[in-house]
């Protein structure tokens, strides 16, 4: 029960949670990526009682970033607003909303877009607000192949104010050899996790395998799920027509699954405006603990490639001020983007990768689904309802944005907190990660050198291109790709490279690896 001193009007509680899954067959008839997402406010405001109520008592509107506003590879060809929030509003009936917000991208920003709200409360800047997203990717992907012209524009005028990070994840370096994007930077990570751990690649291809078929199995018991198939370790690891590469050593089971329809929402208020509205307290969940961090931007500046600062210390940070650790946890989710996400935060936690608790409680991206930036909105909305399933327990949600980079924890529970909530500014820990330097980075490189990981990019046809991460005699870094060599990439993938000796060349800007 809430103590005294905690229910006050400053205390933040969450009270509503939202999700929904859309599996329209007609794309002409499914909903639009912002139909969707009112749909999910919507259920979340119902969820918390109050309903249109609630909707028409919110202050604070943050929506996350659709991909097809953050990345060209999932542009939309049929439009979208020009203020996304203030759209979603108006379908909402809520114009009354005075802040509406945009994010910038990354798998972080439902956390800490949670935490930060959760401050604002108690600062009594805020009273009521939601944290929502939705993609439709799945119905735009096939409304493309059906030759159909959707139209999701419009314009309600104005521009929404923007949080979060819009640097890019990558160097200019690092484009040059083509590691712009998250199937590209993933695999070499995993590589590297396989290096450390001393695993031939069909050991580590079957670690990884059943490492994500615990994550399948909750898939395919939660409706929501995009895909409920309940893939075994041996599907998700053995590569097939249905199962190619996507890139090495990731086959298509491994990676997030972002085309789908999916929107969720959460929503929290303080504990006064929670009691002016009515809503019951068997509703109320709080955020007992959260921290956010970042590991070097780029990857070419970490120490390496199998641990992550960021996410030790984000989770050190949420556990202490939550006065708790991860083994007090009845449920855990854990952003799954890929496996080395789940690899690295279980080590730096301290979980391991059997854990009979779990490891999610959606099933994971690439099972649940990777609804873009939105994931951890999901993840949050169902811990909510996981930890109101049993009161007095606890729940961690740790997300994650870029590669590894960006991290954000919350630890939740129906329970109120035995103090104020009053996370520490993140800066005070933050200088610790920034304090690590890696090793020194050459733009262009020339001369003996050795592979530190690598990855090798497929398309349709098979192997395209390889990328690695490499030292020179002195240990600095470089980035460079290989030859594009079909029986090169081919042999990159059948026998291990890490450690492997060469030569490389710089010519235009654009370093060249060659084994031997």
């Amino acid at each position: 029960m809430p103590q005294s001193a905690q229910d006050d009007a400053r205390t933040p509680i969450l009270v509503g949670s939202g999700q929904i899954t859309q599996r329209e067959p007609d794309p002409a008839k499914a909903l639009s990526p912002l139909d969707l997402t009112a749909e999910a406010c919507r259920i979340a405001a119902n969820d918390a009682g109050p309903g249109q109520k609630l909707l028409e008592s919110l202050d604070t509107m943050a929506l996350l970033r659709s991909f097809s506003d953050t990345s060209w590879r999932f542009t939309s060809p049929f439009g979208g607003s020009k203020h996304p929030p203030k759209s979603l509003a108006a379908r909402l009936g809520a114009d009354q909303i005075a802040r509406k917000l945009y994010t910038h991208p990354g798998g972080n920003m439902p956390q800490y877009l949670v935490s930060r709200f959760s401050e604002m409360v108690t600062r009594g800047e805020i009273e009521a607000a939601i944290v929502c997203g939705g993609e439709a990717l799945g119905t735009q992907k096939a409304a493309q192949r059906a030759g159909l012209k959707l139209d999701w524009s419009e314009d309600p005028g104005g521009e929404p104010e923007t949080w979060g990070v819009a640097t890019r994840g990558w160097s200019d370096c690092e484009d040059r050899h083509r590691m712009a994007g998250a199937i590209f930077a993933y695999p070499m990570i995993e590589n590297a996790i396989r290096g450390s751990r001393g695993r031939s690649i069909p050991e580590h291809a079957m670690a990884m395998g059943r490492l994500f078929e615990g994550f399948a199995k909750v898939a395919a018991a939660n409706p929501l799920a995009d895909r409920r198939d309940g893939f075994t370790a041996e599907q998700i690891a053995t590569v097939t027509e249905a199962n190619p590469y996507i890139g090495f050593p990731y086959p298509k089971l491994m990676n997030a699954n972002a085309f789908n329809d999916q929107a969720a929402a959460v929503i929290l208020t303080s504990v006064a405006k929670a009691k002016e509205l009515g809503i019951p307290q068997e509703k109320w969940v709080y955020l007992h603990g959260c921290a956010d961090t970042y590991d070097h931007w780029f990857l070419s500046d970490r120490i390496n490639y199998y641990t992550s600062p960021a996410m030790r210390i984000a989770a050190r940070e949420a556990f202490e001020m939550a006065d708790c650790s991860a083994q007090d946890m009845a449920f855990l989710d854990l952003y799954s983007c890929f496996p080395s996400a789940v690899e690295i935060c279980c080590a730096e936690q301290g979980i391991a990768e059997d854990d009979p608790r779990g490891l999610t409680v959606t099933g994971g991206l690439p099972y649940f689904g990777g609804p873009g930036n939105n994931y951890v909105t999901h993840s949050i909305a169902e811990m909510m309802n996981k930890v109101r399933s049993q009161p007095g327990s606890r729940g961690m949600v740790t997300a994650n944005g870029n590669y590894v980079t960006k991290q954000a924890v919350g630890i939740y529970s129906t329970d109120a907190p035995a103090k104020p909530f009053a996370p520490k500014d993140p800066k005070t820990y933050q200088a610790e990660i920034d304090a690590a330097k890696g090793p020194n980075v050459v733009e262009h490189a020339d001369g003996a050198a050795v592979i530190e990981t690598y990855t090798v990019i497929h398309d349709r046809k098979g192997p395209s291109y390889s990328i690695l991460f490499g030292r020179l005699d002195d240990g600095s870094r470089f980035i460079a790709n290989t030859a594009d060599d079909p029986a090169l990439l081919s042999e990159m993938e059948a026998n291990d490279f890490l450690g492997a000796s060469g030569k490389v060349a710089s010519n235009d800007g654009i370093n060249t690896f060659t084994p031997g």
